[in-house]
């Protein structure tokens, strides 16, 4: 057995790397140091190819930076995690059609058209349907900051520095930040990720999960981060900017909206709540104040009607908030399960994750809420987790099946081939690209070769995601 670390100082990396030779198998655990980290198991034909194997990979690190240490020595450094403030709105109540205790304060919230998704500070994401039945749970290893979507996939960054991608069966490590990142938000758009940092600084990672650029803010606490084709839109607690997301080139930056506590966008214009009770409403193009949202407290979340039509946000007092898109209040109401953290428009419902773990649906009809009003609203409806749910943990154990290029079925074979010191994965079914494929690292294995449901060609071209299951072919 062979134990390394990388620890920097500055906050700089903090990995540990640990190789374990027994006849002809190989385990190979890596992650955060004082975190359990993930591990891998190769099996070799004889004892002299599994210790070369180790011999080379350990060689790879010490290039890099690692050296002998004893576990347990260094400590894993903290987490941030947002301060819990709230407290108990004076509005009225409302009109909760249902609400969902997640058991944890939860920030990660993604709606579409089948279900809503959230996730918690002990880790756990849960699927629910839009009527208020729990379908799915997963376990990530730690609590979940965000939950974001990019086209098909399903991401959610957690506190362990990795973002998993939940779109199949089994959550698959998809980004590992460096470790010198302690995430606030994280968004993605097209393969590239986006994140913000408690540093100030932004972050953009390719698909490959490679570094691409970054950039410092003259502020810290960065918790807006927002993606599109052409632009990342970084929020701090100075103001709000952008950057060219191919090279970062900064575009503009604003110091209007200070104290920028979460961040939304529609195609033309960015939002960005602040800890000045406000929401601002900027122009992508020159960054100008198009709007400005006025609330009672400090703006925890905000969100919008498609094209920006109503303004939706909510603040430390357990209160949500709607204005039309001028800027003029239609209505403030109490959501009676503390305050949202993240919130989502859909349908004429708004969803909103909060401070106590709480997923609720809020009837955003004009008929609910002018009956809420008056004092009416229903009874919402306590929705429980069957006992029964079970819940999915990452693995990089995959399961084995037959065929070949020529007869995948219904599938797409992809092939893991070594380029220099990096593993990338190519498609070999006929008719396709000889482009790299967007594919988890921790699966990676030089020669292997595995089905995956499909590929889909990235928007901007140059390279495949892989998406549905992953399995290994024999």
């Amino acid at each position: 057995m062979t134990y390394l670390e990388l620890s920097e100082d500055g906050g700089g990396s903090h990995k540990f790397y640990e190789v374990i030779v027994a006849g002809t198998d190989v385990t190979i655990t890596y992650g955060r140091i004082g975190e359990t980290g993930q591990t891998k198991v190769t099996s070799f034909p004889t004892e002299a190819k599994a210790q070369a194997a180790a011999a080379k990979k350990l060689a790879e690190k010490t290039r890099k930076g690692y050296a002998p240490a004893v576990r347990g020595v260094r400590q894993r450094r903290a987490v941030t995690r947002r301060a819990i403030t709230s407290t108990r709105s004076t509005a009225q109540q409302a009109p909760v059609l249902w609400r969902f205790d997640s058991g944890a304060s939860a920030f990660g919230i993604f709606v579409d058209g089948e279900r809503c998704w959230v996730g918690n500070q002990r880790g756990d994401v849960y699927t629910v349907t839009h009527s208020g039945t729990v379908t799915g749970r997963f376990r990530l290893p730690d609590g979940v900051k965000c939950i974001v979507a990019d086209d098909f996939w399903i991401y959610a960054g957690c506190d362990d520095g990795r973002v998993y991608d939940l779109s199949g069966k089994v959550p698959r490590s998809a980004y590992e930040i460096a470790a010198d990142v302690d995430i606030y938000w994280l968004d993605i758009h097209d393969g590239v990720l986006g994140v913000s940092d408690r540093a100030g600084r932004v972050t953009a990672i390719d698909y490959e999960d490679e570094f691409q650029w970054a950039r410092t803010s003259g502020g810290d606490s960065a918790w807006m981060v927002r993606c599109d084709a052409d632009s990342v839109y970084f929020g701090h607690s100075r103001g709000v900017a952008r950057y060219d997301i191919s090279d970062g080139t900064p575009v503009w930056e604003t110091d209007v909206a200070d104290q920028v506590l979460f961040g939304w966008q529609e195609e033309h214009s960015v939002y960005a709540g602040t800890g000045r009770r406000t929401v601002h409403r900027l122009a992508k193009g020159d960054g100008r104040v198009e709007a400005v949202y006025q609330c009672d407290g400090a703006v925890y979340s905000c969100a919008t009607s498609p094209g920006g039509r109503h303004v939706f946000a909510g603040d430390n007092h357990s209160s949500v908030y709607c204005f039309d898109a001028s800027g003029e209040r239609l209505w403030k109401l109490a959501t009676g399960c503390g305050s949202a953290f993240s919130m989502q428009y859909l349908d004429d419902r708004l969803y909103i994750v909060t401070t106590d773990g709480t997923l609720a649906c809020i009837d955003a009809s004009e008929a609910a809420i002018a009956a809420a009003r008056t004092g009416s609203v229903p009874q919402p409806v306590d929705v429980k987790a069957a006992a029964s749910l079970e819940a999915v943990e990452p693995s990089a154990v995959l399961e084995t099946v037959t065929a070949t290029a020529g007869d995948a079925g219904d599938g797409v074979v992809v092939e893991c081939v070594r380029e220099g010191e990096r593993l990338r994965v190519r498609v070999i079914s006929p008719g396709y690209e000889s482009w790299n494929v967007q594919f988890p690292k921790d699966i990676r294995e030089p020669g292997a070769r595995y089905l995956v449901d499909g590929v889909r060609s990235a928007g901007r071209g140059g390279f495949y995601r892989a998406y549905g299951e992953i399995r290994r072919l024999l």
